[in-house]
């Protein structure tokens, strides 16, 4: 059994409320004092039950991240980023993987709520109405949506303008002299994915070219990729894509992966896109051209907005802060089509 407080005084021979002192504000103790209750402690093997205290206080010092995959090093970094602020300030950050599936979201929010915990940062798995996060604003629990647009009134959000990052990516692609292009990833219903497809059917109407083959994922993963890629190939090669574009790097990678088993060379034959810019972009056999997202910032800013809103209480003001993407030109992608200027 843990030592308890009052086995403590009891070594040091001094009052509970001495210990608690040491514990919560040294500087009232004498030295004397001080050092006979940190040996107790030391010898008993004490340990401080800090939810409890928390719980008595109302508050915690734990701010939990729910994020969609937490094997996408995407979310990895954008955690690191969260993790910076949070230490910074003297509390910690949990995760929680809701891997899209809304009931698995809710059960950890509901615990997330008995727990009290600071504040969550969460990418929420459906991109409607919050019921449920905004019910936990109201109880005080501050809520920042991550990798999440503006519009909604009761919660701080950060994102990435994505229909920018996919036009930009389309862009490229036609300067690269490339018409017959497709889009592979999904789920569509997914806000970020709809939204990179978008920008793309818009960039490339712009061009007078045609609307991008899309080529539907039901998940944002490299076995997914490979599958897609599997379809692509398949197709005849006069209706065959020239460069694809993906709607992020580890579908990106398993298009890389299968293009290279069915012996088709990634730019000469088809060119290739990713978005993120995850570490493993540029470091794949054909390093890969990526839409690059703030990855970091996003959990830096995330982890500030909220913070900001766990001290201000009801005089916060919500914000929502939209970064611009960049493209990452490498080799997957820089060459320009044979028979083009």
């Amino acid at each position: 059994m843990a030592a308890s407080i009052k086995e403590v005084a009891q070594r040091a021979g001094v009052s509970l409320g001495t210990v608690s002192n040491v514990l919560n504000r040294p500087d009232i103790v004498s030295p004397q004092t001080r050092t006979r209750v940190l040996e107790a402690i030391e010898e008993l093997g004490f340990v401080r039950n800090d939810s409890a205290r928390q719980l008595r206080a109302g508050r915690s010092r734990t701010v939990a991240i729910v994020v969609l995959d937490v094997s996408n090093p995407f979310f990895t970094d954008v955690v690191r980023g969260a993790e910076a602020v949070v230490e910074g300030a003297g509390g910690m950050v949990v995760v929680c993987n809701s891997g899209g599936d809304s009931a698995r979201e809710h059960r950890h929010l509901d615990v997330l709520e008995e727990q009290r915990v600071q504040g969550i940062l969460v990418t929420p798995v459906s991109d409607g109405k919050q019921p449920r996060l905004d019910r936990m604003a109201k109880r005080g629990i501050p809520v920042v949506l991550v990798d999440r647009g503006a519009g909604l009134a009761n919660q701080c959000s950060v994102a990435v303008d994505d229909v920018l990052g996919g036009r930009i990516a389309a862009q490229h692609l036609a300067e690269r002299g490339h018409k017959r292009i497709a889009f592979v990833g999904g789920p569509t219903s997914l806000r970020q994915v709809a939204d990179r497809l978008a920008g793309a059917q818009a960039a490339l109407s712009e061009q007078g070219l045609a609307a991008p083959l899309v080529v539907e994922t039901p998940v944002l993963s490299v076995s997914a990729g490979r599958q897609a890629a599997d379809e692509v190939v398949a197709l005849p090669a006069a209706r065959r894509p020239t460069a694809i574009f993906c709607a992020n790097d580890l579908v990106a990678l398993g298009v890389l992966q299968a293009l290279t088993a069915h012996g088709l060379r990634v730019p000469d034959d088809i060119a290739l896109v990713g978005y993120d810019d995850i570490e493993f972009a540029a470091g794949a056999a054909v390093p890969l051209s990526s839409v690059r997202q703030p990855r970091e910032q996003l959990g830096r800013t995330a982890a500030q907005l909220l913070l900001e809103e766990s001290t201000d209480g009801e005089h916060h003001e919500h914000r929502h802060v939209v970064f611009q993407p960049e493209l990452a030109v490498r080799e997957s992608s820089a060459k320009k089509r044979r028979g083009t200027r």
